[in-house]
């Protein structure tokens, strides 16, 4: 048994003395060899309730870190639905088999619920919020090889979403390519490096992998050119074509895509999720009134019939980064404050936020306003500037980007959110043709700008289009899972649009018009609310920019 626990150590696997002993409930050869292959990010804790992580070889893919936290507040007699919440998602991506074995195990974490929690057992209307995703910050130098390691981890994440394809299972390495005779047909996944149009309208594109690099020519006439003029720098992309001297001659293209699934994911009760954000508090240009109005609408105090009923439901909020306007943001901004003290910005927010009751849970990503640094992924907003916030019982604070998992309970997995601010999508807007042509600003087409980083798998693919910092063996803002929803601000106009049945919407803003927004040509729409009936998925919006809600 020692030798077991010192294997696992040296994994980064931490085995707690419970499990240990628990042990002969479970094949122990079977759980051995299944976790061998666990590649550590950080280190995993198993305990008695994580057991059921393992089936069949693979980690439910949650953050444990989060779990951790999660058991221990629960031990303390606080936050009993998150906790129950993680179990939930634990339990439900089980085979029936491996639960008969686990239920054994969980029977024991039943228990400490009687010495802490007087209520009685919540229901699938008690709201839940399940980190499945947070980027932890890092300190370290990073060097040439951490850019290299960044890009190749992408590469690698992206290949495998690609070769899922029938016409890319045999995708060769771009150095046996170039041993091909001409006029063979041949597959290659590739990193873009360059793209240019010829004299003669023809897209030729350079790609790479770790084997070499390789020059594509998608002709005009080709079927698939009206789809290569999405192509933008850094992105994977599959290809399958004909070999010509050091070039090949494309004849279709692939991107990795999200794939369709087969209904849009319900929940059995009505209940309702909202998305905003960009509040900007500290800003001579916040909207206290309005924003006020939305609280006191939040507590059933505002609105007509119809919107207290459903506020009535509401059981989240989601507030995706620009919690404040910040302090030395652009040049000049100090004239347009009120709030010069980026602590007091904070400690403002958090009074607004407490007037929100309690039963709603509120989740917070962070924004380019924010007091933490502007390369992706962001961390967490600042806890030595937001400590009323941490404070908050109701609040969960998580990095941009980040995927949460919210409203599960015994008989249903939940929904998966997928949060980023969107400080990349100016540059899409602007670089995509096909974007830029449809409507004259980014402001009113966010959605597909949104719709074509789905299509990429990656929030910002092109090394210019965000201030970025490699991890270590990943990148983050690849989007290697599938959510059901995908939500966004940052443009200050809200904008929704289902795409192979993931919800995409995009929150409005608690600011009005900017001298900035003036000058780069958005028309923010502020004030406006995206709400989600986690029912039926419908998405509708409220108006709280003018004295009163439509009757």
């Amino acid at each position: 048994m020692n030798k077991l626990i010192t294997n696992f150590l040296e994994k980064g696997i931490l085995l707690s003395p419970e499990l240990i002993n628990s042990l002969d409930l479970l094949d122990k050869k079977d759980f051995v060899k299944n976790i061998e292959n666990y590649s550590a990010k950080g280190a995993l804790i198993l305990n008695k309730e994580s057991v059921p992580v393992v089936e069949n070889g693979v980690i439910i893919d949650i953050s444990w870190r989060e779990f951790e936290r999660a058991r221990s507040s629960f031990e303390k007699g606080r936050n009993e639905e998150e906790y129950k919440a993680f179990l939930g998602i634990i339990n439900y991506n089980l085979s029936e088999k491996t639960k008969k074995v686990v239920d054994k195990v969980l029977e024991e974490v039943k228990e400490p619920e009687k010495k802490y929690i007087e209520k009685e057992e919540s229901s699938n209307t008690v709201p839940s919020v399940v980190i499945l995703k947070s980027y932890g910050e890092i300190s370290k130098k990073r060097e040439v090889k951490d850019f290299v390691s960044h890009f190749r981890a992408r590469y690698n994440s992206i290949r495998g979403m690609l070769q899922v394809r029938q016409e890319l299972q045999n995708a060769l390495a771009i150095n046996r390519i170039s041993t091909k005779p001409l006029r063979e047909p041949v597959s290659l996944i590739g990193i873009v490096n360059d793209i240019q149009i010829t004299k003669t309208g023809h897209l030729k594109i350079e790609v790479e992998d770790p084997s070499g690099t390789m020059t594509l020519l998608i002709t005009k006439n080709n079927e698939c050119f009206t789809k290569a003029q999405d192509i933008v720098l850094d992105e994977v992309i599959g290809i399958s074509g004909t070999t010509g001297d050091k070039v090949v001659f494309v004849s279709d293209l692939f991107f990795p895509d999200v794939p369709h699934t087969l209904g849009f994911k319900k929940s059995e009760d009505e209940a309702y999720a909202v998305i905003t954000g960009d509040m900007h508090v500290g800003s001579k240009l916040f909207l206290e009134k309005e924003f006020l109005n939305f609280i006191a609408w939040l507590n059933g105090e505002y609105g007509n019939g119809k919107q207290r009923k459903i506020a009535e439901k509401v059981k989240y909020v989601f507030l995706l980064g620009d919690l404040v306007d910040g302090v030395g943001i652009y040049p000049g901004q100090e004239e347009e404050l009120n709030i010069r003290d980026i602590r007091e910005q904070y400690k403002s927010v958090a009074v607004f936020l407490a007037k929100i009751r309690k039963d709603i849970k509120i989740i917070i990503t962070s924004g380019n306003h924010d007091a933490l640094r502007i390369g992706e992924p962001q961390p967490a907003q600042p806890i030595n500037y937001a400590k009323e916030l941490y404070e908050m019982e109701n609040v969960s604070i998580v990095s941009n980007p980040a995927f949460v998992n919210i409203h599960s309970s015994k008989n249903f997995p939940g929904f998966d959110f997928l949060l980023y601010h969107g400080y990349s999508y100016d540059y899409y807007a602007d670089k995509v043709e096909r974007i830029r042509l449809m409507k004259p600003n980014i402001s009113e087409r966010t959605d597909l700008v949104m719709k074509l980083l789905l299509q990429k798998r990656h929030l910002a693919p092109t090394h210019a289009s965000t201030v970025y910092v490699p991890c270590d063996g990943e990148d983050p803002l690849v989007i290697d899972r599938l959510p059901d929803f995908f939500v966004s601000g940052h443009i200050h106009r809200s904008a929704v649009l289902n795409y192979n049945n993931i919800t995409m919407i995009a929150g409005s803003a608690w600011q009005k018009q900017t001298p900035f927004q003036d000058k780069v040509g958005h028309m923010a729409e502020p004030a406006r609310v995206p709400v989600v009936n986690l029912k039926t998925r419908e998405v509708s919006i409220i108006n709280f920019w003018e004295d009163e809600p439509d009757k």
